[in-house]
């Protein structure tokens, strides 16, 4: 297979062996992220922070909408005692599932608002090097991808 346009997956290697020109450290790059690159990082930054503050939300509403549901027919069908200590549970739950998302929610914006504040990666953020090293590995498999459909055109057309 590897006759012609060269191996499949010569770009994928290179990046596993560091040297496609990307540096993991915290040293500089060669290459400087462009505004695209920025707008990319700021949606995904978007949905991120948005489906969790949209499930934290849903958290409170359907914590509420039970305990409106539950109350009446345990308050109906119980002791006192009961359905209160149920009732009471309920809304902990929620309440704390629903903070926890909300807070996770605003972690992940300060962290994207800090990775988008260090492009160059002198101040990045926990976990920033296994970002940029993982779009470096799948700009390397679309390469490979695409010289393997290359390759699988040119064979089909001789």
């Amino acid at each position: 297979m590897a006759s012609g346009g060269g191996g499949i997956g010569e770009h994928y290697m290179r990046v596993i062996r560091g040297d496609d020109g990307y540096d993991d450290g915290g040293g500089q790059h060669q290459e400087k992220p462009g505004a695209a690159v920025s707008v990319a990082k700021g949606v995904v930054a978007a949905a991120a922070a948005g489906s969790m503050l949209s499930l934290a939300g849903l958290t409170a509403t359907g914590t509420v909408v039970a305990l409106i549901v539950a109350t009446p027919l345990l308050v109906l069908f119980s002791p006192v005692l009961v359905p209160a200590a149920f009732a009471a549970s309920v809304l902990a739950a929620g309440l704390a599932s629903s903070g926890a998302l909300g807070a996770a929610a605003v972690g992940v914006l300060a962290w994207m608002y800090r990775y988008l504040q260090s492009p160059s990666g002198e101040h990045a953020p926990a976990g920033a090097g296994k970002v940029e090293h993982a779009r470096a590995l799948l700009d390397a498999k679309a390469h490979d991808v695409g010289d393997w459909v290359q390759h699988r055109l040119d064979q089909a057309r001789t």
